[in-house]
C-alpha cells in the first residue's frame, strides 16, 4: 500500500502532504483548505490579518480576535517572557534586516538599539475576559512565524484523526508531523535530519520513532553575506545580532509540533550544554543538535533511536 501525496504552496514554503488509504485525495485537500484558512489569520506577510489588525494598533489600543488566535498568542508571550530565546516580539528585528527577503541588508548599530526597545514581550498586555492584545509601543510587531507552522500542523492532525485518516504525513516546509503507525512491519517511522551543507532532503542522520512531530530550526537556508562575514535569520533578542555559536541546527522530537517550533528556537539560542539540559528536563521532549562542522549531539531518550548514515 503506499501513500497518496500532493504538493502545495503556502506559508512561504513547500507543503506536502500524505495519506494511506482508506483516507483520499479529498482529506489532503481539507488538510490545505485549513493552512489556508489559519494562514489568513496568522500571517504577518500581507497587510491585513487577525495579526496585523493588532500590530497596525500599537501604541494606539487593544484589538479583540477570536479565541483560536487570542490562545495561540497568549502561549507565543508566555513562553516569550521567560526569555529563554523564543520572542513573538521579534517582528521589528526581522523586519530590519529583513534576511530572506528582498532587501535583506545589515542595519546601523543605532538602528539595531532602536528596534530593541520595540522587541519586549513584556511590553503586551493581554485580556483574557476581552480576548484583547495591545502592544503598548507604537512600532512594536508581533510575528507568529516561530510558532505558527507548528500550531498548524497540529489543527491538521487534529482533522485528519476526526476525518478517518490513519496514516499521515504533513509536511509544511521542514515542519514533519506524523499521523498513525508507518506502514513498515515495526509500524514505526525513519526520519531524516538535514546535512545542514547539503541540497535539501539530503539527510545526516536518521531517527527512528513512532507518530511524533520532528521540526527543525537551522540556519542553513537563509543567510546574508556582507564583507565576507555571515548572517543568518535567527535573532538574539538582546544583542539585536543574529545568535552567535556553533550550532547549524536544533530538531525537536515530541508529540505537539508546537512544542517542537518553541524548542527548537530555546534549544538553538542556548546552544549545547544550556540548551540539552533544559530539553532533558522537560517530559516526551528530545533534541537533535547539529553543529557547524557537523557533529551530533542527542538527549538521552534518542541514544538508541537516531544513527548517523
Amino acid at each position: 500500500m503506499s501513500l497518496i501525496n500532493k504538493n502545495y504552496y503556502a506559508l512561504g514554503t513547500a507543503i506536502n502532504l500524505s495519506v494511506a488509504a482508506p483516507a483520499s485525495e479529498a482529506d489532503l485537500d481539507a488538510g490545505y483548505a485549513l493552512i489556508q484558512h489559519f494562514e489568513d489569520k496568522l500571517t504577518v506577510n500581507r497587510n491585513e490579518s487577525e495579526v496585523m489588525s493588532i500590530n497596525h494598533n500599537a501604541g494606539i489600543k487593544a484589538v479583540a480576535v477570536p479565541e483560536d488566535t487570542y490562545g495561540l498568542i497568549k502561549r507565543a508571550v508566555l513562553v516569550s517572557r521567560k526569555h529563554l530565546g523564543f520572542n513573538v516580539a521579534i517582528g521589528p528585528l526581522v523586519k530590519l534586516w529583513k534576511i530572506g527577503f528582498k532587501g535583506a541588508n545589515k542595519p546601523s548599530d543605532a538602528d539595531i538599539k532602536a528596534r530593541l526597545k520595540l522587541i519586549d514581550p513584556e511590553r503586551i498586555q493581554l485580556d483574557n475576559d476581552k480576548q484583547t492584545v495591545f502592544l503598548k509601543e507604537k512600532g512594536m510587531e508581533i510575528d507568529l512565524g516561530g510558532i505558527a507552522k507548528g500550531y498548524i500542523a497540529d489543527e491538521i492532525k487534529q482533522l485528519w484523526l476526526k476525518r478517518g485518516v490513519e496514516t499521515g504525513i504533513i509536511d509544511l516546509g521542514g515542519n514533519v508531523l506524523l499521523v498513525g503507525p508507518s506502514q513498515h512491519a515495526d509500524k514505526e517511522w525513519n526520519v531524516g535530519v538535514q546535512n545542514p551543507i547539503k541540497p535539501r532532503s539530503v539527510s545526516l542522520g536518521v531517527i527512528h520513532t513512532t507518530a511524533k512531530s520532528i521540526g527543525t530550526s537551522g540556519i542553513y537556508e537563509r543567510r546574508l553575506v556582507i564583507d565576507g562575514h555571515e548572517y543568518h535569520h535567527m535573532f538574539d533578542s538582546k544583542t539585536g545580532y543574529p545568535i552567535k555559536n556553533n550550532l547549524e541546527s536544533v530538531t525537536i522530537i515530541s508529540d505537539r509540533s508546537i512544542d517542537g517550533e518553541v524548542w527548537s528556537t530555546i534549544g538553538f539560542y542556548q546552544g549545547i550544554e544550556k540548551g540539552k539540559a533544559l530539553i532533558e528536563a522537560q517530559p516526551g521532549i528530545e533534541a537533535v543538535f547539529v553543529t557547524k562542522d557537523l557533529k551530533t549531539v542527542v538527549t538521552s531518550g534518542l541514544e538508541d533511536k537516531f544513527s548517523l548514515l
